[in-house]
């Protein structure tokens, strides 16, 4: 039983848990990579100090820097140029159109982090849409697959890159250059954009209007009128009061009494005999109200003498799609929990999640990110919601809120980080810094603004994960763990291996993440490539980019994840549209970097 005691066996066995972990989603990713640091701390893999090291890493202290920096380009109104330059060169066209978006938005997420890029320009695709009456769905999963493209072509576009530089800089190789693999990168974001704009309107389905609307999300059915009767319990006591929202699990959306209507807030509002209620509820919960507080259906659904699909009036009841972010508290809470009714003033229609609809219990249901939320509720309420950090209400945001007398200043700032990094004067996480204090002093970003624009998930996912690779590296896991594969391939070729590390990358990253594909996969590369006399980075390179460039699935990657809901998809639809690109990446990058960099 000695073997129970090698370090290599715990190391193993550590890393089968955190698959596991991550497939099964017991916890979210970040807290999952933190539970996987608690327990090398505990098996003694690391020591305490190498547990925590993480989170004082340069790797993660950069990506969080960078989050920072792109809020200041955000609060700016910088996007909003690039908003009009999609709108007057888009074009009718599917091909056009994609083309245009790549070519406009892919180049932004080079600098900027292409999960904020996706969060500015989801808003902007979906109010395009609607002019152009297209359905979203043509152009969402495009959307999120230009930035990731876009990403690839300089270290600090994904934070997958960053920390794989910093990866490469604690295996002895030292960190990236700013554009050390951007001639790299720019082929694959051509070769990508040349297969979207070509192919992507021919597979993607026609699948959801360009408004939200009861057809969207097949509504009628749990969308009811209710009349109070003379021998209702309800006469005389508050909506609140009456309790019939919690205890029947159904939303009073408007009060209609003689022609006028009322809207929210109503928790005060006393009821009458001859009130209308517009109710959201199922089937089962209506009939037991109907049956237990004296109440008549009646037969057609007015909403305000308006369908409901129609946009309302700005001073009336407005309908819209929102977006559960991945640093919502929401996540994991029910919308009970979180109070969503009174802390927003406005009430959840239905949960879009993927191709599942929930419209039932929706109270009950813990929500994740990714959700799209149909939410009803005065327009005052919308204006709240564009202004929280954990939600993103699709429609077009006012630049009334937007500093954009700074967006020049803005973009001095993010030109003048780039410049001195690739001059190699400073380190990128000391021009990052630098940008950051320039982006307050300069007032692009308020100091109050800094914490909240920060992605903190994927800070403890960083932190969390980084142990991992010190626990490999302590425990003799990786050059073991070399040595077999080294062994195993070779006899195969420079290419066949960089291929094969390519594909073993992707699938971690569909089954994990692109972040912790990387730090597994990143020194066990360099260690085959360095035992078989080969050039190490090229395989660092090779396992960075297969790392990003995940197309599969709606979960492999979060820009994915983002436009899942919103575009109406089914699962399947980004294997039809992302298999192939996958396959043609997969070819093509191994033969570019082996080409450029040698093997």
């Amino acid at each position: 039983m000695d073997f129970i005691q090698n370090p290599i066996f715990l190391m193993l066995v550590v890393l089968v848990c955190s698959l596991i972990a991550f497939v099964a989603e017991w916890l979210p990713v970040d807290l999952t990579a933190l539970a996987i640091a608690t327990v090398l701390i505990v098996l003694g893999l690391v020591t305490p100090e190498e547990g925590i090291a993480g989170f004082g890493n340069a790797a993660t202290i950069t990506v969080m820097l960078m989050f920072i920096l792109s809020a200041g380009v955000a609060k700016t109104g910088v996007i909003q140029i690039v908003r009009d330059w999609l709108m007057k060169w888009g074009g009718k066209e599917p091909s056009r159109q994609i083309f245009v978006m790549g070519i406009l938005v892919g180049p932004i997420t080079a600098f900027i982090n292409n999960t904020a890029v996706v969060a500015i320009f989801l808003p902007i695709v979906e109010e395009w849409c609607k002019k152009q009456n297209i359905s979203p769905s043509k152009l969402l999963i495009p959307l999120s697959y230009v930035t990731v493209l876009g990403g690839m072509i300089t270290v600090i576009g994904t934070s997958t890159n960053i920390l794989a530089s910093g990866v490469s800089k604690d295996l002895g190789y030292g960190e990236f250059g700013l554009f050390e693999f951007t001639a790299v990168g720019v082929i694959t974001f051509a070769v990508g954009l040349a297969y979207l704009a070509l192919f992507a309107p021919k597979l993607l389905p026609d699948r959801k209007s360009s408004s939200p609307n009861l057809s969207n999300y097949d509504l009628k059915d749990y969308m009811s009128e209710v009349v109070i009767t003379p021998r209702s319990t309800l006469i005389g006591q508050t909506l609140k009061a009456s309790e019939i929202q919690r205890k029947f699990d159904i939303d009073v959306l408007e009060i209609i009494r003689d022609g006028s209507h009322f809207a929210q807030p109503l928790a005060d509002k006393v009821l009458q005999a001859g009130d209308v209620l517009m109710i959201r509820g199922g089937r089962d919960e209506l009939l037991s109200l109907k049956d237990q507080r004296g109440l008549d259906i009646l037969p057609e659904v007015k909403f305000g003498q308006q369908p409901i699909e129609d946009e309302p009036d700005t001073s009336e009841e407005h309908i819209a799609e929102v977006l559960i972010l991945s640093n919502s508290r929401l996540v994991g809470a029910t919308l009970k929990e979180m109070r969503f009714r009174q802390r927003y003033n406005a009430t959840v229609l239905a949960i879009r999640r993927g191709e599942e609809l929930v419209r039932d219990r929706m109270g009950k249901v813990p929500l994740r990110f990714g959700d799209l939320l149909l939410v009803q509720g005065p327009q005052s309420s919308f204006t709240g919601l564009q202004t929280t950090r954990e939600l993103l209400v699709l429609e077009q945001r006012e630049a009334e809120g937007l500093r954009v007398d700074k967006a020049w200043v803005a973009i001095a700032i993010i030109l003048g980080v780039i410049v001195v990094a690739a001059l190699n004067w400073a380190p990128i996480l000391v021009t990052a810094l630098m940008g950051v204090m320039a982006m307050v002093i300069t007032g692009c970003l308020k100091p109050g603004e800094i914490y909240g624009s920060v992605r903190w998930d994927v800070i403890f996912l960083l932190a969390g994960l980084i142990p991992l690779g010190t626990a490999m590296e302590n425990s003799g896991t990786t050059d073991w763990l070399a040595q077999q594969l080294a062994a195993i391939g070779g006899g195969a070729s420079g290419i066949v291996l960089l291929i094969i590390f390519y594909l073993v990358t992707n699938l971690l990253t569909e089954l994990l993440s692109n972040n912790a594909a990387v730090i597994l996969m990143i020194p066990i590369a360099a260690g085959v490539a360095t035992s078989l006399e080969l050039n190490p980075i090229a395989f660092i390179f090779t396992v960075t980019f297969a790392a990003s460039n995940s197309y599969i699935t709606p979960i492999g990657y979060q820009t994915n994840t983002m436009v899942y809901g919103p575009g109406g998809y089914k699962f399947f639809d980004f294997t039809r549209v992302g298999l192939p690109l996958n396959i043609i990446l997969t070819v093509i990058t191994p033969l570019l970097i082996a080409w450029l960099y040698g093997l």
